[in-house]
């Protein structure tokens, strides 16, 4: 069938389905059952968001088996799309109108982790496999979750056992995760070609397009180790740093060449500007898509690798970068370089008060005036309660104040959104236009407490798409300067020590 053709099928059953829809708001047994063949069709070709609205109202059916078939293609087709709120809604319905099936708790595990409840999805996780030993799909949101508190050798495991049980898409991605993680990168583009593999045809051109451009990084390395330690292996590595416009400023050496970086753990690689990138040799060998605060949303950038970088006694080879270009127009400042010590797979300690920064494999075991559960999925992210509700904060050592999702704020503020102040914010995506204050929030993150604290908000729609869950927000200096922060790899803690004044 010719691509043309095909569209006119796909429009057809969208046609179709709209005029079932029409046809009762409550849906007859018979009229759902046809609902389900469109939308399942429509959900095998890729049209999740066409789909997820014929699952939604098939699922307004009264008949029971028809209803919780609904609810789950719907929560597939919302979990695809970025839908996140829709999801959790009609997990937590099919959850409890099937308790105890396999699929209706792992369906509810991925409506939490989308939403930022990483403890609870973990629970569901492990609960199914109490009831079915090697469900499939469980075992890979198990994966995920164990890697997040970077337990690698059991993520791999479980991601592996996920797919001896049933290969599919989520299962290879996974591992693909894992063994990038883990600097396997061969076994990394291998097991991320086997999930393009599983693709639909018509995801291929969107999904699969920037996968593969990851595999073509992952494999230009050759031989070479990535992030391979140079200095002497179990070094403490502790130097002084600057504090410029709230930004953890250090020296560094970048192919031998001597440059200001920050410390920024609200990103995933190294970051160097078109200009810096030009000026020491790095040439682009790929390409990436990247997401952050600001009207442009989604930016395709460019992934080099730097041969050397140094900082303090730390010194690697064959450091993955990215590459900000294309540069974005009318940018207030010029773009700045920056490393994460997570992203280099060393613990770190930022000292806020005697402005220094430790970084190591491994830190001491300290008493801490607060300490938090720390989850490492791509980034470093904490547990909060805003109002009373959970929602996950990035840990973000590039960010200046504390800050909450648009999301977040219109779940949980829509009353109070008439009191919002607008303001103009910046971000690595541009300027932001959704963004404004709220005051009047409640903030909370274990003990510490923020009362009545004026939060700015921000539209972190397309970072969560790209994480794969809800970000509740970020919490920057504001936040972090008060403190000597240990984030802690191993033990999946961030300790909070007062500084004292």
């Amino acid at each position: 069938m010719s691509p043309r053709l095909r569209s006119g099928l796909v429009l057809g059953l969208v046609v179709a389905g709209l005029s079932l829809t029409l046809a009762a708001r409550e849906p007859s047994p018979s009229t759902a059952a046809a609902q389900l063949g469109v939308a399942d069709i429509l959900f095998s070709q890729a049209e999740y968001r066409a789909a997820m609205r014929v699952y939604l109202q098939a699922a307004l059916v009264d008949d029971p088996g028809l209803r919780e078939r609904a609810r789950e293609g719907a929560i597939r087709g919302a979990l695809r799309i970025g839908e996140f709120a829709i999801a959790s809604t009609h997990a937590a319905a099919l959850r409890a109108a099937k308790p105890g099936d396999p699929t209706a708790l792992t369906l509810s595990g991925d409506a939490l982790w989308a939403s930022g409840l990483f403890d609870e999805a973990e629970a569901a996780y492990r609960e199914v496999q109490e009831i079915e030993p090697g469900h499939a799909p469980s075992l890979a949101g198990l994966a995920k979750a164990l890697a997040s508190r970077s337990l690698l050798d059991e993520a791999q495991r479980a991601a592996e056992a996920s797919l001896a049980a049933a290969a599919s898409v989520e299962g290879w991605h996974a591992l693909g995760q894992i063994l990038e993680r883990r600097r396997d990168y061969p076994g990394a583009a291998e097991a991320y070609t086997r999930f393009i593999e599983l693709l639909p045809p018509r995801e291929r051109a969107g999904r699969a397009h920037w996968t593969m451009g990851q595999v073509h990084f992952l494999r230009s390395f050759g031989n070479r180790m990535p992030y391979q330690q140079m200095s002497e292996p179990g070094l403490v590595h502790a130097l002084p740093f600057r504090l410029v416009d709230d930004k953890v400023i250090v020296q560094a050496k970048a192919n031998g060449s001597r440059l200001d970086f920050a410390v920024d753990t609200g990103s995933e690689q190294a970051v160097l500007s078109v200009k810096t990138a030009r000026r020491l040799g790095v040439k682009p060998v790929s390409y990436t898509i990247s997401a952050g605060v600001g009207q442009v949303g989604l930016r395709g950038l460019q992934l080099g690798r730097l041969e050397t970088f140094e900082v303090g006694t730390l010194r690697l080879r064959n450091v993955p970068v990215l590459i900000k270009s294309p540069a974005l127009p009318e940018i207030p400042t010029d773009d700045m370089e920056s490393f994460s010590p997570l992203a280099l797979g060393l613990s770190a300690v930022i000292d806020y008060g005697t402005r220094r920064l430790i970084m190591s494999e491994s830190l001491p075991e300290e008493a801490a005036d607060f300490e938090l559960p720390l989850r490492m999925h791509r980034l470093a992210t904490v547990r909060g309660e805003v109002n009373g509700q959970p929602r996950s904060f990035i840990v973000d050592t590039g960010g200046e104040v504390i800050s909450l999702n648009t999301t977040t704020a219109r779940q949980l503020f829509r009353p109070m959104e008439r009191y919002r102040i607008r303001l103009r914010v910046h971000g690595v995506s541009g300027w932001d236009p959704d963004a404004y204050l709220l005051p009047g929030v409640n903030l909370d993150f274990s003990d510490i407490e923020y009362r009545n604290t004026p939060v700015v908000v921000l539209n972190l729609k397309m970072p969560s798409a790209l994480l794969g869950y809800d970000i509740g927000g970020i919490v920057g200096h504001k936040f972090l300067g008060k403190y000597r922060v240990a984030l802690d790899l191993p033990r999946s803690t961030v300790r909070l020590h007062r500084v004292r004044r």
